[in-house]
């Protein structure tokens, strides 16, 4: 073998490395049939917000904090205050950071530098041709994408069999809108191109003089470029690793996109060579902090001081007395911050009401089949594999199963034939007039939809008693639910009812993959009601009073109903308890829609509520999580009595139980990074809405039921839409990183993060604050990075000088002093 060769060989495996890295700093983007929120900074939390802040400005003009008026307002009225801009500046680094205060103060009252991205070719090209390339990129790739992506809404899908690269291939051969536009020979150009796409981008690498140093840059901003449909194709590497394989479409995109800059750099090279050798060099450059972006990243840190300050006052207030007897009822709700607001609410109603958080897949990661379909939903969080399966329905619904198929076949067929080029306009003709009694019934929302009802759930196939001795033993010490069983525990999920909302199951739970909850709760009620698990759980330490009966149930967040599933299995024994607990959700739920609806636009009052799920012309049926800024791990008693106004994720944990503290780590693992996901999305979109947000609601288009464009075409848009953080007036979600704060020692809570880097990396490099807290419910302690602890203080900030290191001691149950503003 030739030394030329075996060079040829380390380059093609550096491009390989390189493109593999770039396609892993592209967040994925779920399908809108099961939509969670992602982290678009997934592929930047190995680095600060400073260092993220400058990479994508460089790769897609992205800014990673608010503009400095919205910091300026704060500090102005007061909300910010000079310690939190202290501490905050204590953390920055101190080459970069200004002066003083007053210099911190004066840069608060002048705008950043807007982030502007390097130019591609596409848009070199454009400025001396006058020729929109990089839209017409866009447009023509919307279109091949949508075809090629698609899951069942186009009427000609794309034939597939081939990789994605072969396919486009295969399509923009004959496609001569590029030529039209002004590239003359660009179908031949593809037609030329290498057959594998890892070759192709070797090649347009070599043509464009790419060195070694630029080309994971490049290929960033290559992908970047691609909006929705890159992370589309990132969610399948995703999927594809969760169960051990691989996939190559991100890397097929990118070839795709290099291919088209080819062409242009071909056509347009001699007028712009001096331009991208320019951009070459830019790319080269290492990612380095500014001035600017760490001022900023100072300011969004004080910002997140002052809430982290209002957070310590409101936990550090008595909470309210609890009721030491049996209780009536015990209900348990999903973390979800829109939980606290109605668990609140329900708790108020009765002091023989408690109620408890826990992760809304209720520890029972599903792959289920809902009734007459063949879909398989995972419902748990997309960190996980399923490890059970089941589905809806019993060998008694068999037929009726299948009647319903037979139903949903019909109406799908005559939903295409609505739809078809065809028959759509004699379809309007003919058939018009008889809709107008449905149009006008759902514009003004007479008629809303059902909440999931399928025939009860069945684990197939059938699990032994042990194996679900295991699962109930596992599930009720992670929810801390061992011992004061009441006579009725609800075990309630929650999804959202609305109509007329691609993003609808985006408002469902994010623990349950973009579903409703009811499955994994019905599931559970069943193997908790089981008298020989109950048997099996005594010599456990667990004793499930014999009139305990463990109910499932539904919880509405858009309306604040809750359904129960009482027909699952009927308890004639439990009558009265559940009518009790109907009239109790009842009047939770109005006090709820009352909070609710001051925070809503247009919502005059509770009754408003219901009527926005139904209206298919509301664009803001509810709030979701926005909002949302603290997630809160200790036992209820911390917590109850105090309103978080629906911004914090309350999980119930008592580490005094947890033996081994696998619960400390099944809480940092997966309910934390499922929360911060979430926080990172709001925040994302909040911030940076051009690059991580998916536009305005109006003009929403699904493509090819993955996701949404604007307009009629182009890019794929991720996030979440405009109307989802601003009410039109004034943003409804403040763009604060995740406030975690968690009860238990804090070696065990250190312990856990050394053994789980990629979590670790989120609190190290300030994507999460962590917050350890005593044993009266307090911060006491603040995570300082490389597993150090710092005790909260007060701080002398007069001269404004650093305050000397305080030795973190990792012990438990330290009292705290003052809580310092950070």
């Amino acid at each position: 073998m030739s030394y030329p060769h075996l060079a040829a060989l380390a380059g093609l495996k550096r491009i390989e490395t390189a493109a593999d890295r770039a396609a892993r700093a592209i967040p994925p983007l779920w399908p809108l049939a099961s939509s969670v929120a992602v982290n678009p900074f997934l592929g930047q939390t190995g680095e600060t917000l400073v260092m993220a802040g400058a990479r994508l400005a460089r790769v897609a003009g992205a800014a990673v904090t608010m503009p400095r008026r919205w910091y300026e307002e704060r500090i102005c009225a007061g909300t910010i205050s000079d310690e939190d801009l202290f501490a905050a500046w204590t953390r920055a680094p101190a080459h970069l950071r200004p002066a003083n205060l007053a210099a911190l103060k004066a840069a608060a009252t002048s705008d950043s530098p807007k982030p502007a991205a390097l130019p591609t070719i596409a848009s070199l090209a454009a400025e001396v041709s006058g020729i929109n390339w990089p839209g017409l990129i866009g447009e023509r790739l919307g279109t091949w994408a949508a075809g090629y992506f698609d899951k069942g809404q186009a009427l000609w899908a794309a034939p597939h069999g081939k990789s994605a690269y072969a396919a486009w291939q295969a399509v923009a051969t004959h496609d001569l809108t590029p030529e039209i536009a002004g590239l003359p020979g660009f179908a031949r150009h593809v037609s030329e191109a290498p057959d594998s796409a890892i070759a192709a981008i070797a090649r347009v690498t070599d043509r464009l003089n790419l060195g070694e140093s630029a080309i994971e840059s490049y290929f960033h901003q290559m992908l970047m470029t691609l909006g929705g449909w890159a992370q589309y194709a990132r969610y399948q590497l995703w999927q594809a690793e969760l169960t051990g394989g691989s996939d190559e479409v991100v890397t097929d995109l990118l070839a795709i996109r290099l291919i088209w800059e080819e062409a242009l750099f071909l056509r347009y090279g001699a007028q712009i060579s001096e331009k991208w050798a320019s951009v070459r060099a830019a790319h080269a450059v290492p990612i380095a902090a500014t001035t600017d972006l760490v001022i900023d990243a100072i300011l969004q840190d004080a910002a997140e001081s002052s809430a982290q300050r209002e957070l310590a006052e409101m936990l550090a207030k008595p909470s309210s007395t609890t009721n030491e007897d049996r209780p009536l009822v015990q209900a348990a709700f999903c973390i979800d911050v829109r939980s606290e607001v109605f668990r609140r609410a329900l708790e108020s109603v009765s002091p023989q009401i408690q109620t408890l958080g826990f992760a809304g897949f209720f520890g029972l990661g599903i792959s289920h089949r809902r009734f007459a379909s063949d879909v398989e939903e995972l419902r748990l969080p997309v960190l996980l594999n399923p490890g059970l399966r089941s589905c809806s329905g019993t060998l008694d619904t068999l037929a009726t199963d299948q009647s319903e198929r037979i139903t949903a076949r019909a109406r799908r067929a005559w939903g295409r034939f609505k739809l078809a080029a065809v028959s759509s306009f004699a379809f309007v003709e003919a058939t018009g007039p008889f809709y107008m009694g449905k149009l006008l019934s759902d514009a003004f929302g007479l008629h809303g939809r059902l909440a999931p009802n399928d025939p009860p759930p069945r684990l197939d196939p059938v699990l032994d008693l042990e194996t679900n001795t295991t699962i109930a033993e596992t599930v009720l010490r992670a929810m801390s639910l061992t011992k004061r069983f009441a006579p009725l525990v609800l075990l309630a999920g929650h999804g959202a009812n609305v109509v007329n909302n691609p993003h609808a199951s985006g408002l469902h739970c994010g623990a349950c993959g973009g579903y409703s909850g009811e499955v994994n709760a019905r599931i559970l009620a069943a193997i908790l009601n089981d008298p020989a698990v109950r048997t099996a759980l005594r010599p456990k330490g667990i004793e499930i009073p014999e009139d305990t009966f463990f109910l499932a149930a539904l919880h509405d967040t858009t309306t604040d109903q809750v359904t129960l599933y009482a027909q699952d299995y009927p308890a004639d024994t439990h009558q009265k308890d559940i009518r009790q607990a109907k009239a109790w959700l009842a009047a939770a739920g109005k006090l709820a829609r009352g909070e609710r609806a001051l925070r809503l636009p247009r919502a005059k009052n509770e009754g408003a509520l219901a009527r926005r799920g139904r209206d298919w012309a509301e664009t803001r049926p509810e709030w979701g999580l926005a909002g949302c800024k603290a997630f809160i791990a200790a036992p209820r008693t911390r917590t109850a009595g105090k309103n978080f106004e629906g911004r914090a994720f309350l999980h119930d944990y008592d580490w005094k139980q947890d033996e081994s503290f696998r619960v400390l780590e099944l809480i940092l693992t997966a309910p934390v990074v499922v929360a911060s996901w979430i926080s990172l999305q709001y925040y994302g979109s909040t911030v940076a809405p051009d690059v991580f947000g998916s536009g305005n609601k109006l003009l929403h288009n699904v493509t090819g039921g993955i996701g949404v464009v604007e307009g009629n075409g182009g890019l794929l848009r991720a996030g979440l839409p405009w109307q989802s953080v601003h009410d039109g007036k004034s943003y409804s979600h403040e763009p604060l990183r995740l406030s975690v704060c968690i009860e238990a020692p804090r070696q065990a809570i250190s312990d856990v993060l050394s053994h789980h880097a990629e979590v670790r990396a989120l609190f190290d490099n300030g994507w999460l604050s962590l917050f350890a807290l005593d044993d009266a419910g307090r911060m006491a302690w603040r995570y300082a990075g490389d597993l150090q602890w710092a005790q909260m203080s007060d701080v002398k900030f007069s001269q404004f000088s650093k305050p000397s290191e305080t030795s973190a001691e990792l012990q438990p149950g330290a009292s705290p002093s003052t809580f310092m503003k950070g």
